[in-house]
């Protein structure tokens, strides 16, 4: 199995998150940015990375551990 990445965005007031898997997190996190997909992210102004872990089980990514 791959490398993937669970990661978690927001928007400049925090007030508004976003959960997202990925195999590759900066080519995802560059989309994101740049607001090349109409939809929530573009919406919502979602760009500021807040959290990401990765994972080789793409089926159950997220371990919900607190830091």
């Amino acid at each position: 199995m791959g490398m993937y990445y669970v990661y978690i965005l927001t928007n400049w007031c925090d007030s508004v998150l976003y959960i997202g898997v990925t195999n590759n997190l900066e080519r995802r996190l560059y989309e994101h940015r740049q607001s090349f997909v109409k939809g929530f992210t573009k919406t919502y102004n979602i760009h500021k990375l807040v959290y990401y872990e990765t994972t080789g089980d793409v089926r159950r990514p997220w371990s919900g551990k607190s830091s």
